[in-house]
């Protein structure tokens, strides 16, 4: 094992039943989150318009086998977020390493996904699935609930499929992109 650096303890002393007591900031807490190493998707549904829309997450996870819910949660000014409110359906697709070009097409803020060239076919839900993604889980609205600036969404996974034996899963960790050294085990 490599060295590690000592982790910074909170002081729950000092918050604990202080009204006003000072908490963690939002830079600290980002950089906390970004050592955990995460998958990357593209969530996608069906816009007001008909039109596919879709962004970069990787705050997504399962949730329960039985029934088989997953959530992902969106940032309140989403508008995929509105798309699957309104349509609601989605599918998560689960890049591959080699698809960081599709990560950084639909991370875009401010901005609508470009679709010119992403290949794609609707789902039994409507929802596009993105081709050539490592995994595809397709899922219905089960529960929309607040979580502060974000919206979490529990989905019903409806369809699955997997597309990527041998692939490498695309990984996010400190900031950036990140392999899984050593290969995937047999």
């Amino acid at each position: 094992m490599g060295s590690c650096e000592p982790m910074t303890a909170i002081d729950e002393s000092r918050e604990a039943g202080v009204a006003g007591a000072p908490g963690v900031s939002a830079v600290e807490f980002r950089e906390a989150m970004g050592h955990f190493a995460t998958g990357v998707t593209v969530v996608t549904s069906i816009g007001g318009d008909g039109e596919p829309v879709g962004t970069t997450a990787n705050a997504v996870t399962s949730l329960s086998l039985d029934p088989p819910l997953l959530l992902v949660c969106f940032d309140l000014s989403s508008a995929t977020l509105g798309a699957i409110r309104s349509h609601g359906a989605f599918v998560v697709n689960v890049l591959g390493h080699r698809q960081r070009h599709l990560s950084a097409n639909f991370a875009r803020r401010g901005l609508a996904a470009a679709w010119d060239g992403v290949r794609h076919r609707r789902g039994p839900t409507g929802s596009p699935r993105l081709d050539g993604v490592i995994a595809v889980v397709e899922c219905t609205v089960e529960h929309a609930l607040p979580g502060g600036d974000h919206e979490i969404i529990v989905g019903r996974v409806r369809h699955v499929e997997t597309n990527g034996d041998g692939a490498a899963p695309l990984v996010f960790w400190r900031g950036g992109y990140a392999s899984l050294d050593g290969g995937l085990p047999a």
